[in-house]
């Protein structure tokens, strides 16, 4: 079936300087002419909104659009459930919200019933296990098994889509944290994945994309001048979104990464780590755009919750710079050395994070660093060959 890109015919000439307009700036700018007559449903939450603030449903009701549903993502409508946590079904201005992520994580027959178009608008954070993006891709999956339009209202890539980070993740590995074959930075914009998704693994579905405007590949998200709003309750600035690709890998572990602090996903650490020579040995590393402090915390919530953590917090120097799996293979290979005894790995969970078993066979091989990132390396020439020679990149 068809895949369309959609810009507005409107004649702008915009300097680098101006904000962007996300997709449904776009969608309301071409007063919703894609949607008009359309039954519709929206895949959306708190981070759904336009220039002004407003949220999509708001408008679209507004603008009398026909709103059959809502569908919510993990962390609910309102984002503010705490990652893992069954998402309840509930009613927002006497429209139904259905939970994709509880019982349900995929529309079934009953919630996509009459519907002519589902639209997607959410701000993803650019990470494979960020489970935003998957949700997405179920939808477009029950949606073109029915024939329904599948609309992107597309939003920036925060941590930038020019930089891509970590091994392709393996086709044995499949889960709703582990769903697409893209590294775990992956560089794409939700607009990018839909098109990749249909692409990659041949959906038969009606989509469209509406472009963004103003967006250039090496923006990050305060560059862009749209309103930061946490995505998730633990991803409470860039820097956070910067280091999670790497560091919410630890999650796959007995290292906190310092859920229940002030800093979550600029921390890790446990109560037995010997932080100061973590802290040193990292900051000899060479790791671009950051520096690492020795700190103890005590989180009130989550893993080692009232326990004095040791931990490292990385301070940011230069966004632009970091790389965040650079910095948790070098990291993880440290505690690795120096606590073998006390670090515990969930192998089937480290290798949906990652993306293959093979890291941490090499880890415990003894492979350094350099050896790992050089593997990964490959997979990431690999990934960029195939975004090019299928087009999949629209800015």
């Amino acid at each position: 079936m068809k895949l369309l890109v959609f810009m507005s015919v409107a004649f702008n000439f915009f300097l680098c300087s101006e904000n962007v307009k996300s997709g449904l700036d776009v969608l309301e700018e071409d007063n919703f002419n894609i949607l008009n007559g359309k039954s519709i449903a929206v895949i959306a939450n708190h981070t759904s909104i336009d220039l002004n603030g407003q949220n999509i449903v708001d408008i679209l009701i507004k603008n009398n659009i026909k709103v059959k549903a809502i569908f919510s993502p993990e962390h609910g409508f309102y984002g503010d459930i705490t990652g893992g946590y069954n998402v309840l079904n509930s009613t927002y201005a006497s429209i139904p919200v259905f939970s994709l992520y509880g019982k349900n994580k995929r529309p079934d027959e009953t919630m996509l019933q009459g519907l002519d178009a589902i639209v997607f608008d959410i701000q993803d954070v650019g990470t494979r296990f960020y489970t935003y993006l998957t949700t997405m891709g179920y939808a477009m999956e029950e949606a073109g098994k029915r024939k329904i339009e599948f609309i992107v209202l597309d939003r920036p890539n925060p941590v930038s889509s020019d930089v891509i980070e970590g091994p392709i993740l393996s086709n044995s590995i499949k889960s709703f944290t582990a769903y697409y074959n893209v590294p775990i930075r992956h560089s794409l914009t939700a607009g990018e994945m839909a098109i990749f998704h249909k692409t990659k693994d041949k959906i038969d579905i009606n989509l469209t994309v509406v472009k963004m405007k103003n967006y250039k590949r090496n923006m990050l998200f305060n560059e862009t001048g749209l309103q930061w709003v946490n995505p998730s309750p633990n991803i409470r600035n860039l820097n956070a979104a910067l280091l999670y690709p790497g560091i919410g890998c630890f999650e796959s572990t007995n290292i906190s990464v310092g859920r229940g602090t002030e800093f979550p996903f600029e921390f890790f650490g446990s109560p037995w780590m010997d932080n100061k020579k973590i802290s040193e040995d990292l900051n000899k590393a060479g790791l671009d755009g950051v520096e690492f402090y020795p700190v103890e915390l005590t989180p009130d919530d989550d893993l080692y919750k009232g326990e004095k953590i040791k931990g490292v917090h990385i301070k940011v120097i230069d966004q632009r710079a970091v790389r965040s799996v650079d910095i948790f293979v070098n990291a993880i290979y440290l505690i690795n050395k120096y606590h073998s005894d006390r670090i515990e790995i969930r192998t089937d969970e480290i290798a949906k994070m990652v993306g293959n078993y093979d890291f941490w066979d090499m880890l415990k091989s003894g492979k350094k660093p350099n050896y790992i990132l050089k593997k990964f390396e490959k997979d990431i020439n690999k990934f960029k060959k195939y975004l090019k020679k299928n087009n999949i990149k629209i800015y």
